[in-house]
């Protein structure tokens, strides 16, 4: 159910049941989205730690979910090249990426088996916030702005609407009325971004004072149907040249000749166990994969 109305997202309030529905489909997996000027970053220190308490939004109008999630592939090739794009898995398509992790998997070959792992997708999730507080960047408090983040941030909002045990009780974080801020707290452990000390606060809160300034947040609020909104993601036939191109060039190869250039073997006729295919011949990379590089690894910088 989508909401085009304040009144009918109060009415709604007392009931999460449809979020609880999208949880439990993530929870049961079947199967990247670029940086804009609407985009929220936590901003940390040089030691690694940043602070700021954000307020999860509500679907935005006409919009029946108040998050989305999206897959991508980054890896560089044997030719040096660069894959980075949306998976097609976000829309329950096929891709030639997964297609092609499934047999490296499954061709027997450990080597092969490396190389999905260095292949396979990532996953993000987007949702609107409102910046209640950024100490390191105090122009953003007060804007609705989207945030990206990862399964532990993700995990939290799902304990907030399931908890563990008894003495806890559901609320939905995402309620314009009802919900909690949430203080996200980040650390350096180990080498690697840590949220382990995020949390909700335990009393629960309005965004706003009043009907007509939460009416003016939801107004602000960015689509995020939009961003799975299959216009923007490349046909399958694009992304297959495109990691045709990475992987070998160009060239016309069958599956089994492309998994022996990555793994390095020669046993090629052993290899065509695995299903074989071909891609047709691409031009050559235009200058922006490199930019597209620059802005994925900067991205991995800061993803949860």
């Amino acid at each position: 159910m989508s909401f085009n109305s304040l009144s009918d997202l109060r009415k709604a309030r007392g009931s999460f049941d449809n979020l609880m529905k999208e949880v439990e489909k993530i929870d049961s997996p079947k199967q990247q989205g670029r940086d804009n000027g609407n985009e929220w970053k936590l901003t940390v220190d040089s030691a690694g730690n940043g602070y700021a308490v954000l307020r999860f939004l509500a679907p935005p109008k006409g919009e029946e979910l108040p998050w989305v999630r999206l897959w991508n592939h980054g890896f560089q090739g044997p030719t040096g090249k660069w894959y980075i794009e949306n998976s097609l898995t976000t829309l329950n398509q096929q891709d030639p990426v997964s297609e092609l992790n499934s047999e490296l998997w499954n061709s027997g070959v450990e080597s092969s088996k490396d190389i999905a792992r260095k292949q396979k997708r990532r996953l993000s999730y987007y949702a609107n916030v409102l910046v209640v507080k950024d100490p390191a960047n105090p122009q953003n408090e007060g804007q609705v702005m989207l945030y990206k983040f990862g399964k532990k941030i993700f995990d939290k909002i799902k304990d907030q609407m399931q908890p563990e045990f008894q003495d806890e009780t559901a609320s939905n974080p995402f309620d314009f009325w009802e919900g909690s801020n949430f203080k996200l707290k980040a650390r350096q452990v180990e080498g690697y971004r840590n949220y382990d000390k995020s949390e909700f606060e335990s009393s629960p809160s309005a965004v706003a004072d009043s009907d007509e300034e939460i009416e003016a947040i939801w107004g602000k609020q960015h689509s995020l149907a939009e961003m799975v909104d299959p216009k923007n993601f490349k046909t399958y036939d694009e992304l297959k040249a495109k990691l045709n191109q990475v992987l070998t060039g160009g060239a016309r190869v069958t599956t089994a000749e492309t998994i022996a250039a990555q793994t390095g073997t020669d046993d090629v006729e052993d290899l065509m166990a695995v299903n074989s295919a071909t891609s047709s011949r691409v031009t050559v990379a235009s200058s922006a994969d490199e930019e597209d590089t620059l802005s994925y690894f900067a991205a991995l910088a800061e993803d949860d």
